[in-house]
């Protein structure tokens, strides 16, 4: 047997036999690396028998942001369109790699619930198309912060749209089809996120008696909210005022800004007790320097008791003070109602100071007493 002219020395193309050449598979993404640039086209090794091409049809829409990406010996993820065309290329595509990466992205953000910090690049008249890499999200308009748009419609509302265009936006992933190429997201739920974020971390540094300058948000018949940043706390119609007030209405609007005072908080619950008198000077701490004994002052009869009436003294401060029933006339009287009803003007004299208690007796009968005639008569001639 004749020898081979080789001999014993390995055949040069042995290496065919024995080394495993990759066979792409549609559909696939693997990691590949530039080789070269030629004609518009990317030539990309990615360890098959022969490299494949990012095709001009693709490279021509690439923007400046993209194309700085690729450079010759790069690593790069590129998605096997084809494995093989009619000219034997296999055909790549690294806007579908980066597109499939973007699906799995959105996957997982749907999972998590993270939002995403992203960007608002288009509209149309049912709300806004975002970006999620290489995808277009869309955020439908019941999806929208309240405050992106204005309240009207047609015309108007498309310029809205214009003007968020450019704009950031937090927004999270509410639904993910890929076999539909549907990506939905919501600017609402990332703010009520962080709106609650916002709310546990100012509850942790809530303190009795620090004092905020909130808005009034909604008026109930038992007080007021405020928002004091992210958290709403009630001032209760009893913290509202010194003065007596029938209802909410008659101190603040929705809308207004307001200082408070921090009267209490329930981490527990979360809840926040506020008030707004807090903050003002009470009269009753110096009651006895504002009135005295004996003085007639001008009131408003405000309720009825069966134990006399209540009347609101007209001044600054508006003190509320009883008319006991035996103070109401000389003679003997039943019911107060047949001495007075609420509404009523009538002048009064001040017959008990008591800061403590923090009441006030007031008196009708005594108005014309000879008790204070005297002092009366003093007070005229002044």
């Amino acid at each position: 047997m004749i020898d081979s002219e080789f001999g014993d020395a390995e055949h040069p193309m042995n290496f065919l036999l024995t080394e495993e050449v990759y066979l792409p598979n549609a559909g696939e993404i693997r990691t590949g690396r530039i080789v070269d640039f030629r004609n518009n086209e990317i030539l990309v090794d990615i360890g098959a028998k022969s490299e494949g091409v990012i095709p001009s049809q693709e490279t021509v829409g690439y923007d400046s942001a993209t194309r700085a990406l690729l450079k010759e010996g790069e690593d790069i993820l590129v998605f096997i369109a084809n494995p093989e065309d009619n000219n034997g290329n296999i055909i790549l595509s690294y806007r579908r790699a980066a597109e499939e990466q973007d699906w799995q992205l959105a996957s997982d953000l749907l999972e998590s619930q993270e939002a995403i910090e992203t960007e608002i690049v288009g509209f149309n008249k049912g709300g806004v198309l975002v970006s999620v890499g290489q995808l277009r999200g869309f955020v439908p308009n019941s999806q929208l912060r309240r405050d992106r748009l204005s309240e009207s419609d047609g015309d108007g509302r498309q310029r809205s749209y214009q003007s968020l265009v450019g704009q950031p936006m937090l927004a999270k992933v509410i639904e993910v089809d890929r076999p539909r190429n549907r990506l939905i997201l919501s600017e609402q739920a990332a703010s009520r996120e962080i709106r609650q974020a916002r709310k546990s971390e100012l509850f942790s540094s809530l303190e009795e008696g620090a004092v905020f300058e909130g808005q009034v948000v909604n008026l109930a018949d038992f007080g007021a909210f405020v928002d004091i940043g992210g958290v709403e706390g009630l001032v209760h119609l009893s913290e509202m005022s010194w003065k007596r007030i029938q209802k909410p209405s008659d101190m603040v609007q929705k809308g207004d800004l307001v200082k408070v005072q921090v009267l209490s908080v329930d981490q527990d619950r979360q809840r926040v007790a506020l008030s707004m008198k807090r903050l003002e000077a009470d009269p009753w701490s110096r009651i006895e320097d504002l009135y005295r004994v004996g003085q007639l002052v001008e009131a408003e009869i405000t309720r009825l008791t069966k134990f006399g009436a209540f009347a609101r003294v007209n001044d600054d401060y508006q003190l509320e003070g009883l008319i006991h029933i035996s103070e109401l006339a000389e003679d003997r009287v039943e019911q107060a109602r047949d001495i007075v009803k609420p509404g009523d003007k009538v002048t009064v004299r001040i017959i008990r100071l008591d800061s403590k208690q923090r009441q006030v007796g007031l008196s009708l009968r005594q108005v014309a007493s000879d008790k204070f005639i005297e002092e009366d008569l003093a007070l005229m001639s002044s």
